[in-house]
């Protein structure tokens, strides 16, 4: 079990990223959370096995229809044990 926090920049508030990320995260299981920040960046957690999380981060760099990642970041972090994957 691995898990990490990514910092989405660019076009990625009020295009449906958040939910995109939920979606993506359904599909490969994964657990965790994406939340906007007040800077525009898109906050996501995530945990799970380490190839279906490095699946998780393409999907966040390609972004739904209208989004346009400029920059991904992420950080490695202590799992949660959490189940599901949430908006906040």
């Amino acid at each position: 079990m691995a898990a990490y926090r990514y910092l989405v920049r660019g076009r990625v508030q009020g295009v449906g990223y958040r939910y995109f990320a939920m979606k993506a995260a359904a599909a490969l299981a994964l657990a965790g959370y994406a939340r906007n920040l007040p800077d525009g960046s898109v906050e996501v957690v995530a945990e799970g096995g380490e190839g279906e999380l490095a699946r998780f981060e393409e999907r966040l760099r390609e972004g739904p229809g209208f989004a346009r990642v400029d920059s991904l970041d992420r950080a490695s972090i202590a799992p949660r044990g959490a189940s599901g994957f949430e908006v906040r």
